[in-house]
């Protein structure tokens, strides 16, 4: 299938790799008009990629107010933002610090934050939108270890469910997606016997791939859901089944 994007304008944070990238190149062959990528992080092989990467500091407001006034410049809308940047670390609450905390709410939660203040106003204006906040499995169920990464996630399911809810009538969509174990440079220096775990943890006994978790973004902000928000939707190859 093609030309599910077709005209629509994406910005999609933590786009330069992984998962994010795999998003916004899909978005691409579907017929998005514009991808935007905002990364702290450089693209990697940008070359021959259409995706338009950008520098960009998730947590700080003037920096999304300067790349979201920029799409709109360019490309006069905003029909799909995905916040997707995160970062990931693993000590339990008596081992993790004030700094690390404040750091990684920062990342994970802070920046959907700003982003949603940023992009909501052009949104309604247009009265139409999709908002998919990327969450983790570990937003839908306890796990050890992971502190302050399961607090950020918890907490987007909630946000993804209050934006849904406050701004359904002005014609905005927001979900959010949490995926499983996925490959992706965030976690390729991850112990293996957490790989091992998370995967034989799956029913179906494999890790994800970038491109499953894109699919699934496709589905949300294209208008195949249009009748679909305030939902959290799993992406974990049968994680949370048993």
């Amino acid at each position: 299938m093609v030309d599910r994007m077709k005209g629509k304008v994406a910005l999609i944070t933590g786009a330069s790799r992984g998962q994010g990238r795999a998003m916004a190149e899909l978005f691409l062959e579907e017929g998005a008009e514009a991808v935007v990528s905002g990364d702290v992080l450089d693209a990697r092989e940008p070359e021959g990629s259409r995706v338009d990467f950008q520098k960009m500091d998730v947590t700080d407001p003037a920096d999304w107010k300067r790349v979201v006034d920029g799409v709109i410049e360019r490309y006069g809308k905003i029909d799909v933002l995905i916040n997707n940047a995160a970062i990931c670390e693993y000590e339990p609450i008596l081992e993790t610090t004030i700094e690390q905390y404040d750091r990684i709410l920062n990342i994970d939660l802070k920046s959907i934050f700003l982003g949603m203040k940023e992009v909501l106003p052009h949104m309604i204006e247009r009265k139409a939108g999709s908002i998919i906040n990327v969450s983790s499995i570990w937003g839908l169920a306890g796990v050890p270890n992971s502190y302050a990464y399961q607090a950020a996630k918890g907490a987007i399911l909630n946000v993804s469910k209050n934006v849904a809810a406050t701004h359904g009538e002005d014609g905005i969509r927001c979900n959010s997606l949490h995926p499983g174990y996925i490959l992706s440079p965030m976690n390729e220096n991850q112990a293996p016997e957490i790989n091992e775990a998370l995967i034989n943890g799956t029913v179906l006994k494999r890790p994800g791939l970038p491109i499953e978790t894109a699919y699934a973004a496709l589905f949300l902000a294209s208008d195949e859901s249009s009748y679909i928000t305030g939902i959290p939707l799993v992406v974990d190859g049968g994680y949370l089944a048993p």
